[in-house]
């Protein structure tokens, strides 16, 4: 005698239904459809997750390098000069410093350029 899938295959269909709810046409309605759009959402949300962050390192080196330019300094020689003075600070930290703090960045930046020469 065989078992068949009953209720235990409606459930999967119906969580993975219900997962890709707001789809549109059949990726919301029919599981297979709805089943090839959640994996392929989840893969695109786990490699976006991974392209965000470099994103992000992007645009913080931007406005570290604008804010250093600012401060005569170009960003290469001011992450070397904070390496060479043993200042610890991340690009997002500096990033944040250069957009809200000027002033703070500024003195980070005549630290660092005191450090290097």
């Amino acid at each position: 005698m065989r078992v068949k899938g009953g209720i235990v295959t409606r459930r999967r269909h119906k969580k993975i239904i219900k997962m890709m709810k707001g789809q549109y046409g059949t990726r919301g309605r029919l599981f297979r459809r709805s089943n090839e759009a959640m994996l392929k959402s989840l893969w695109y949300s786990y490699r976006d997750r991974r392209v965000r962050r470099r994103d992000l390192r992007r645009l913080w080196i931007v406005r570290i390098n604008a804010a250093a330019r600012m401060n005569d300094m170009t960003y290469s020689r001011l992450i070397h000069s904070l390496k060479q003075a043993n200042i610890e600070l991340d690009r997002k930290v500096l990033a944040y410093m250069a957009v809200h703090d000027p002033n703070g960045f500024s003195a980070v930046v005549d630290v660092a350029a005191k450090a290097a020469s």
